[in-house]
């Protein structure tokens, strides 16, 4: 860049079949063979999905089967809309089975009891389930019921799955690009899912902590040719996997190669974990473009899905 620091700027695709979580039967770094038949799998899988459907198939069972998720197994996104990725993220050579490396488990740290308490009130979850409330059919049974309690993510405010950041996770789904701008005094970062624009102010201090921002207050500084993001003054209404308020987010940018950026992250909150827990992955470039993502607020689903709920209620009473 004209001021000499690194050029992070460009578009990067982060789909990839690396989970944020390290499945229990996998080791933490795969080799060339793991790699190889898990994603020959996966594409196997895909092809299979991509079928043409019957014409004449069955109706689905009214109301649903009481599969996870909005659709219920009624009819939502085909395999033609769904985008999840076709290779394991590599860092350092190393095909990586989770995007955590520490905990050394790959795996998310215990929440505390006061969080457990919390969530619990909050969304009847159970001891082992981590809420995400800004993920759009990941909400436990009756959330649909409160209109004033529909995340962010399906009022197409915010992108779910934590896709906007921070920490910024590939969201397994779809509209996976990312686009950095760069200039000496910020730096943005534009989520094709939801078109959400991170700016971080560089070179600042924190913001009051009255001020509170969905994506939380993001400031930049450089280490090095490291870029290094401090997040904090997040609000109450993303809680992010059950987080608190407090969550403080610091990511790190460096550059790989001409093609590949390391994205690196820790996450802490003392209310919601028992420690703090961080991860990485690798952003490849791409030539691909974001388009405009066509959802908006307003339209006549969440009447729907509310009528809907009163008639359920009636029929059953029958």
């Amino acid at each position: 860049m004209p001021d000499g620091k690194p050029d992070l700027q460009g578009m990067y695709d982060l789909a990839m079949l690396t989970p944020v979580e390290r499945p229990n039967n996998l080791p933490a770094v795969l080799t060339d063979e793991q790699a190889a038949k898990l994603e020959t799998d996966v594409a196997a899988r895909n092809e299979a999905l991509a079928a043409p459907i019957k014409g004449d198939r069955a109706a689905p069972p009214k109301g649903g089967d009481g599969s996870v998720g909005p659709a219920g197994n009624v009819g939502g996104y085909n395999s033609f809309w769904i985008d999840r990725g076709t290779h394991y993220s590599t860092v350092d050579g190393q095909r990586r089975a989770s995007i955590l490396i520490d905990p050394p488990d790959g795996r998310v740290p215990q929440v505390t009891p006061d969080a457990r308490q919390r969530n619990t009130r909050a969304v009847r979850a159970t001891s082992d389930q981590q809420i995400r409330e800004n993920d759009p059919g990941l909400e436990p049974e009756g959330s649909y019921d409160d209109p004033e309690r529909r995340p962010l993510g399906e009022r197409c405010l915010l992108g779910f799955a934590s896709t906007s950041g921070p920490p910024v996770l590939p969201n397994y789904f779809y509209n996976n690009l990312h686009q950095i701008v760069q200039t000496r005094d910020s730096v943005m970062i534009l989520t094709e899912m939801v078109h959400d624009a991170r700016v971080i102010r560089m070179n600042a201090q924190h913001l009051p902590k009255a001020i509170r921002r969905w994506l939380g207050d993001s400031i930049g500084r450089w280490d090095g040719d490291t870029l290094v993001v401090d997040t904090t003054n997040f609000t109450d209404k993303t809680r992010f996997r059950g987080s608190t308020e407090n969550l403080h987010v610091v990511e790190r940018f460096s550059r790989v190669d001409a093609r590949t950026a390391r994205y690196q992250f820790t996450v802490e909150d003392p209310a919601t974990w028992t420690r703090s827990w961080t991860g990485e992955y690798a952003w490849p470039a791409t030539k691909d473009l974001i388009y405009e993502y066509a959802c908006h607020e307003a339209n006549y689903a969440l009447e729907d899905i509310l009528r809907g709920a009163r008639l359920k209620e009636k029929e059953t009473k029958r």
